[in-house]
């Protein structure tokens, strides 16, 4: 004896691979947009670490140049200064 196979389980079968088919391109999107926000966060925390560090150059290239302004011996430039403004005012 063949055994005999009810529609009702054949159209359930059928509509259970129809709804996985129908499921896949939108599970690949959302598997796409996930990959491309993920992508784009490490995009712009290295953006950040970038400004970060050129921030600090940044600052210690001024650090230095007030080091090299303040280390000048100010009372020797004065002195000189007013020397040759006096040999400019003899003149």
């Amino acid at each position: 004896m063949a055994a005999v196979v009810e529609p009702a389980i054949i159209d359930a079968v059928a509509a259970t691979n129809v709804k996985v088919v129908a499921e896949a391109p939108a599970m690949a999107m959302g598997t796409l947009y996930q990959s491309l926000a993920h992508s784009t966060g490490i995009l712009f925390e290295n953006a950040v670490s970038g400004a970060r560090h050129s921030d600090m150059i940044g600052l210690a290239a001024t650090n230095q140049g007030i080091m090299q302004i303040y280390s000048l011996d100010t009372i020797a430039d004065a002195i000189s200064i007013a020397q040759i403004l006096k040999a400019n005012a003899a003149t």
